[in-house]
């Protein structure tokens, strides 16, 4: 057989492709730096904050001053603080500290560093997976829930009532009266039980397979004395035989479809347990479907990768068909159609680069 033709690469080409891996290899460390700073809270106690040593900042924070000095040299070596010779001092300068905040809700991009270490936790098993075509299933993912409930909390609940609500005309006058809501693979429960807490006369349920998700919504809707929501651990799969209640005017998944073991047989069931005229509100991953058609998303690489470390293969784990967080809109659009749907609307926000949002009815 002969050999494939060579094309010799220039050295100018050779030098810039280094140059860019060099720069890859600085960001993707950095990911892991923006995640401590942001779970140690070292970012929030910058904020606002004039110059000052690793000593008072570190003492700010509750932190150990060793660790912190070593955390200040890669954020100031990154370009994230400013530092000052004398000292030396440290800033974080206003700009950068409404992407990195909590103050700054849905526009804190650290809360998204996270994933990267959580993945990272999983690559021996990705690695063996990639031989095997094997999965790896949803328990082998450490802080995953965790990560997933804190991203929501921001990008979610943070415009909850002001933006997402709104995708259906009159529903939050409907939420008001009192109707009933399920919530497909609510993981922690976060924005079913602000919503049970925002709505008293509406009736909420949360489902998700995971129990110590469901752990977690339980404790909460306790601890805040929530009496109109109920939690089910449970595969959207075996949803309604797991469902005491029929007829729900709303259901919602917040992010939940593509990785499901059966997302077909759960949008069926989700459309079989609305009432008639009752609406899916579904939030997925926004992309085309192809990849060329993703050359230009502004978080590609980012999603893709989160789909190959988690979302494609806890699907395949369980017997799924391992669609991928960029399965894409027209994908998201047949299932619904064959699940039964109509007047499926497709709406996008402006805040959030990364997802779609569908409004269907039954």
């Amino acid at each position: 057989m002969p050999s494939a033709p060579e094309y010799p690469a220039s050295p100018q080409a050779v030098e810039a492709f280094a140059g860019h891996l060099v720069e890859v290899l600085n960001h993707g460390a950095l990911c892991l730096m923006l995640s401590l700073g942001h779970r140690t809270g070292l970012f929030d106690a910058l904020r606002g904050r004039p110059p000052s040593t690793s000593e008072a900042i570190a003492a700010a924070s509750g932190l150990n001053e060793r660790y912190v000095r070593e955390w200040l040299g890669a954020m100031a070596t990154a370009g994230i603080v400013t530092v000052e010779p004398t000292g030396p001092r440290f800033a974080l300068p206003p700009a950068h500290a409404a992407c990195l905040t909590r103050a700054d809700a849905a526009d804190n991009l650290a809360v998204f560093a996270q994933y990267i270490a959580v993945l990272g936790a999983v690559e021996d098993a990705i690695a063996t997976a990639f031989r095997t075509g094997d999965g790896v299933p949803y328990e082998r993912y450490t802080r995953f829930h965790e990560v997933m409930a804190e991203d929501s909390g921001q990008s979610v609940l943070s415009s909850l009532e002001s933006d997402i609500l709104p995708l259906v005309p009159g529903l939050t006058d409907h939420l008001e009266r009192g109707i009933r809501v399920l919530d497909v693979g609510c993981g922690s429960g976060r924005i079913i039980n602000h919503l049970a807490g925002r709505y008293p006369r509406s009736e909420f349920t949360g489902l998700d397979l995971s129990p110590q998700a469901i752990a977690r919504g339980r404790a909460e809707a306790k601890a805040e004395g929530l009496d109109n929501v109920v939690f089910i651990e449970a595969d959207a799969a075996e949803m309604e035989h797991r469902l005491e209640a029929r007829g729900f005017e709303l259901i919602t998944t917040f992010d939940a479809i593509h990785d499901q073991a059966d997302p077909q047989g759960g949008l069926r069931g989700i459309h079989r347990a609305l009432v008639p005229e009752g609406i899916y509100l579904m939030q997925d991953i926004r992309g085309s479907g192809e990849i060329h058609g993703d050359l230009d998303h502004p978080l590609g690489p980012f999603l893709y990768t989160v789909s190959c470390m988690h979302c494609t293969p806890v699907s395949l784990a369980r017997g799924g068909p391992g669609l991928g967080a960029m399965w894409g809109e027209p994908l998201a659009r047949d299932y619904l159609q064959r699940a039964g749907f109509r007047d499926i609307r497709v709406h996008q926000l402006a805040h959030d680069l990364q997802n779609n949002w569908y409004v269907a009815t039954r």
